[in-house]
């Protein structure tokens, strides 16, 4: 496949990736929990128990310091105030979260029985939606002192809870990828040849830092047949003149996610190389336009895939085309066959099709898209095509 020219990229304003963004209020907060809420009854639920994680954190703008043993649960039920049940110890904490003001606190005191006091907030034959990274032995805790109560997994029962994002929320993500694409801009300044994939990736992690990161989740740098791995794990491979390297990072900036992947190459690409990249790089496009609000998740990984699949490459196109992103790098929605919720404006996502020569190498381009109301936007703006490194 012959290289094509580069789409223009969307203009972008520079100050939301400089600014701090205006912080959420606890109206914000309160908003979330009677629409969470209100969700939970639609879907036949009692009520939601959010436990420390990213759901606590999107809902009430609180996080532990320390996620102890102790049992800490935001209850929801429409009709009722949020409570959230801490421990004594933690109360002066959850007190200055930014989403306090919009709850009630009750706490509990060591050598209390912490399931003893969460127990009257909760309908003794409901069904409640828990978060996914609920401690099991609270929620044995919870079955045993209410044996009539049920329990389904939040993200099942209610996937689409963070999905749509709003106007400040999609600020925070635009400036987490205006400063992703700062880090990629920077690094192919630096030697690749000669150099361990660990000392890249170190790199590029204090680059995102630089940038404004607050925290930094992961820096894949797969180098020759490293690159055949998708979530290879940066090593003590060194870099040679004519490999191939791919380049996945992000983290949370803002408290919102970034994610991206360039793949670039030491020194100049071979023409089967080229060929692969190019393929890569149609099918990322082919996803791209493939974001229409109404369309099924599905047709997005579709698009990307059938790219890869008509060049002869579709055994090694080995994982979905996309996952949502906002306060964790991976969250719903999913795009991969089978999944026909529609895309909604607001919603945020990658695209990132790949092609994997095992013992060889790989190639992945990645970009984080949002739905508008007339198609996708991406939030990642640095060139598509193959950068040659030293």
């Amino acid at each position: 496949m012959p290289s094509t020219p580069e789409p223009a990229a969307a203009p972008r304003p520079a100050t939301p990736a400089e600014s701090a963004p205006t912080p959420f209020t606890a109206d914000d907060y309160r908003a979330r929990m009677d629409r969470a809420a209100r969700s939970a009854a639609d879907a036949g639920l009692t009520g939601l128990l959010v436990a420390p994680g990213p759901d606590l954190v999107y809902l009430t703008g609180y996080q532990p310091t320390a996620v102890t043993e102790r049992l800490t649960v935001l209850v929801l039920a429409a009709g009722q105030d949020p409570v959230l049940v801490v421990p004594t110890l933690e109360a002066p904490d959850a007190e200055k979260a930014a989403g306090a003001p919009a709850l009630t606190l009750r706490d509990w005191t060591d050598g209390k029985d912490p399931y003893a006091v969460t127990a009257p907030l909760l309908d003794a034959q409901g069904r409640f939606g828990v978060s996914d990274n609920a401690w099991a032995m609270h929620l044995l805790g919870l079955q045993k002192t209410l044996p009539g109560t049920e329990y389904v997994s939040l993200t099942e029962a209610l996937p689409m809870l963070r999905a749509v994002k709003d106007a400040h929320e999609l600020l925070r993500i635009e400036a987490a990828g205006a400063a992703a694409d700062r880090a990629y801009e920077e690094i192919l300044k630096v030697r690749f040849a000669g150099r361990k994939e660990t000392d890249v990736a170190a790199d590029l992690a204090a680059l995102l830092l630089e940038f404004g990161h607050s925290q930094v989740d992961f820096t894949v740098v797969g180098s020759g047949p490293n690159g055949a791995n998708p979530h290879h794990e940066a090593g003590d491979r060194t870099i040679e003149h004519g490999d191939m390297v791919v380049l996945d990072f992000g983290g949370l900036k803002h408290g919102y996610g970034s994610d991206t992947t360039r793949t670039v190459h030491v020194g100049e690409p071979t023409e089967e190389e080229q060929r692969v990249h190019d393929v890569v790089r149609a099918a990322q496009q082919a996803g791209f336009e493939a974001v229409q609000p109404g369309a099924a998740c599905q047709q997005v990984d579709r698009a990307a895939r059938a790219v890869i699949a008509d060049a002869g490459y579709g055994e090694y196109f080995i994982h979905r085309t996309g996952h949502g992103i906002g306060v964790t790098t991976h969250e719903p929605p999913y795009m991969i066959e089978g999944e026909e919720r529609p895309l909604v404006p607001g919603m945020c996502f990658s695209v990132e099709p790949g092609v994997y020569l095992p013992g060889r190498f790989g190639v992945r381009i990645e970009d984080i898209v949002t739905v508008t109301e007339t198609g996708g936007r991406r939030l990642n703006a640095t060139p598509h095509t193959m950068a040659v490194v030293e």
